[in-house]
């Protein structure tokens, strides 16, 4: 068995690379399922050194470890509906750059999100979720309303696509300015923060927003 990468030692450029190979070997029906082995378990038993924090949402169908082909210790996962950002939020993605080193963050959103659409519900009807849902969906409505603020339109004439970006977007936005960590990282290079689109049907993740250098710039026309 080859011995893994020393993932203290990727920069934010290489852990997205890793990234996106192992997304480009997941659309291809062709996965490797590194580091899942009793090898790896026992390996990491003592220590986690993941080369990404990735912050999702917690849709049943966006497992990160599968889209992205990786295995035990890669990659430190925090996933919220919606991908909806608190105080325990910034607390873990802090944890994962700031004492496991993770080079690199990843906000991942997707297609068909459902807290998406019941934010433009409520911002269309008035109609409040119920419960504490209501705490997920008034969390993503600034995203969605900062469209229509800047002259988007109306909700019901933008592409839900255009709503979902901007959410991504804005979560980064969110991270990268609500965090003094996580911007001191950025600054001194050792971190990048990336929104990242996943879709259902493909498989593909795609690069929609970056803060810091992954070597590579944001999908065109996203």
């Amino acid at each position: 068995m080859s011995t893994p990468v020393d993932q203290r030692l990727l920069t934010p450029a290489e852990a997205w690379a890793t990234l996106r190979a192992g997304n480009d070997r997941f659309v291809a029906d062709a996965p490797l399922h590194p580091s899942q082995g009793a090898d790896r378990r026992r390996e990491t038993s003592a220590a986690q050194h993941p080369h990404t924090v990735l912050f999702g949402c917690s849709d049943s169908r966006v497992a990160a470890e599968i889209v992205f082909d990786q295995g035990l210790g890669d990659m430190f996962v925090v996933r919220t509906a919606g991908h909806v950002v608190d105080t325990t939020v910034l607390g873990s993605i802090e944890y994962g750059v700031d004492i496991l080193s993770a080079p690199l963050v990843v906000v991942l959103g997707h297609d068909s999100c459902g807290a998406v659409a019941a934010a433009v519900n409520t911002l269309t009807t008035g109609a409040q979720a119920d419960g504490f849902v209501r705490a997920v969906v008034d969390r993503v409505i600034p995203s969605i309303a900062k469209i229509t603020s800047a002259g988007g339109g109306s909700l019901e004439s933008i592409d839900p696509d255009v709503l979902r970006r901007e959410h991504v977007r804005n979560t980064v936005d969110m991270l990268h300015s609500y965090s003094a960590g996580l911007a001191a990282a950025v600054a001194e290079g050792r971190c990048a923060i990336v929104g990242v689109e996943y879709d259902f049907t493909e498989g593909r993740a795609r690069l929609v927003d970056v803060v810091g250098d992954v070597g590579e710039q944001p999908h065109v026309g996203a």
